[in-house]
């Protein structure tokens, strides 16, 4: 049985700053070369550096540390699932750094699961909570704009059925994978048209 430690970092956008996530991560004694960083949507857990240490890297005994549980995701059911996955599947513990009480290395006796299904119950709503409060202001303030004759509007992408599926995958309604296989392109190409798409729209 393997007793690694291992550290997850995400931030939304190329933009947004992880130092402050990848400096907590290494006070608690992990080494840098074993965290991993994804500048990534929380609404989805088909993120390139997370899915990589999920399926590739993390073993039964494992330790994944997070700064926050909004961190690790954003997506109320995602999460509960994703949870439920790494310490009941593979067999590894979560600790959130943000939230003493979820850490399934100290925690394993019945009453502590239940006070820690509870906690991340909440949290996990509020992380996506959050998020969606967030997605309506946008909206409306899109709606607003559009009624002042601003326009708005991202490069067209060559793949036929792109501004059909990239929205989906960009909300977190279909997987990466379900998305690269309905435009008929590989995973590689996928990402490298997400890169260019995203970088030329924030251009505009």
């Amino acid at each position: 049985m393997s007793n690694k430690k291992f550290g997850y970092a995400r931030v939304s956008t190329a933009e947004q700053n992880e130092d402050r996530q990848v400096l907590e991560l290494l006070e608690y004694g992990i080494e840098e070369r074993d965290i991993y960083l994804d500048k990534q949507s929380g609404r989805s857990f088909e993120r390139t550096n997370y899915m990589s240490l999920r399926n590739s890297i993390l073993r039964n005994g494992d330790i994944l540390v997070v700064k926050s549980i909004d961190r690790f995701g954003r997506n109320y059911s995602g999460i509960r699932t994703e949870w439920e996955y790494l310490t009941k599947t593979l067999g590894v513990d979560i600790v959130v750094l943000d939230t003493p009480i979820l850490d399934t290395t100290r925690y394993k006796d019945l009453l502590g699961s239940v006070i820690t299904d509870i906690v991340l119950a909440v949290l996990s709503f509020g992380a996506q909570l959050e998020v969606d409060t967030k997605s309506k202001a946008q909206a409306e303030g899109i709606a607003a704009a559009h009624l002042k004759g601003v326009k708005f509007g991202r490069p067209k992408c060559s793949v036929k059925d792109w501004d059909i599926y990239y929205p989906k995958w960009k909300q977190g309604e279909i997987t990466a994978v379900e998305c690269y296989r309905q435009l008929g392109v590989s995973a590689s190409t996928f990402y490298r048209l997400v890169h260019e798409f995203e970088s030329e729209g924030k251009a505009r």
